[in-house]
């Protein structure tokens, strides 16, 4: 059984099958290409479904009328659940290719999200820390659902121009905007906190260790697992090299993984004890050089 269902994981060249697009047509996927990302996948499954649903189940249980800030997490985790669904479809290779096409888009469409949803975290640390009124009296429920709506919303625009076999070197310009549009907002978000920390007076040197740990985490997972999959869109050395390629794939499968990290960060405990060594250090260092000095 075993033997059978690695000879359809290895067969992605013979034609369709639900691990792949037709590589012939330059048309990308996430198809496997070794039986190392074949049990990769499985672990990542295995191992953030369960954690996903409880770290979900723990933040719904924080959402009050004056803590709104677990709700852009918990739909980045759902988002992130989307996808982790569409990967267990994947490695059950089903024969139908309809199938693996739906799945497909729902797999793009629920990557899309989870940098929307990325975005509006960084946003929301953000304005606590550079427009902290603004935020207090401005922080409803209300409005963050009203958000979300729109994220999910907009990622239509990247998915069906799929559906609708849309010409590639179209395909390739749109994914390669969809996901580099954040960037800069990612940089800029965390330039302003950082400019903005020493006037937010009201907010506990805690509490920004764990804002500033969170938007550097958010875009460090958006450089290394989403920056390749746009120069592999965008340059073509990079879209021929088969290592390169492979490699890009595979990381936006630790995309679920890599964002239950951002669930610590919401939640005070261990963390703050992990980000105040690393401070620590960073100013005895400091104080040692310039003693020296």
């Amino acid at each position: 059984m075993k033997s059978n269902n690695y000879s359809n994981v290895t067969s992605q060249y013979n034609g369709h099958n639900c691990t792949g697009y037709d590589y012939r047509n330059e048309t990308y996927s996430y198809y496997f290409n070794s039986y190392t990302e074949y049990v990769m996948t499985y672990v990542i499954i295995s191992i953030s479904i369960p954690l996903t649903l409880v770290a979900i189940y723990s933040l719904y249980s924080q959402v009050q009328k004056n803590n709104v800030a677990p709700i852009y997490i918990i739909n980045l985790l759902i988002s992130e659940i989307i996808q982790l669904c569409c990967m267990i479809v994947e490695v059950a290779n089903p024969v139908d290719w309809k199938i693996c096409k739906i799945f497909y888009y729902i797999y793009c469409f629920g990557g899309v999200t989870s940098v929307g949803f990325m975005v509006c975290v960084a946003l929301e640390r953000y304005l606590l820390i550079a427009w902290p009124l603004w935020y207090r009296f401005r922080r409803t429920i209300k409005i963050s659902l009203a958000v979300c709506v729109v994220v999910w919303t907009l990622p239509l625009v990247y998915v069906l121009p799929f559906y609708f076999q849309v010409e590639i070197k179209v395909l390739k310009t749109i994914s390669a905007g969809c996901l580099l549009v954040p960037l800069p907002l990612l940089i800029f978000f965390l330039g302003g906190t950082l400019k903005s920390l020493s006037a937010a007076i009201s907010v506990s040197s805690d509490e920004k260790r764990r804002i500033v740990g969170m938007l550097v985490l958010v875009l460090l997972i958006y450089t290394l697992l989403f920056l390749p999959s746009i120069i592999c869109y965008l340059v073509e050395e990079a879209r021929d090299n088969y290592t390169f390629r492979n490699l890009t794939f595979m990381l936006l499968r630790f995309s679920p993984f890599a964002d239950l990290i951002l669930y610590f960060f919401i939640r005070k405990g261990a963390i703050d004890k992990l980000l105040a060594s690393l401070c620590c250090c960073r100013m005895d260092s400091d104080d040692n050089s310039r003693s020296s000095v």
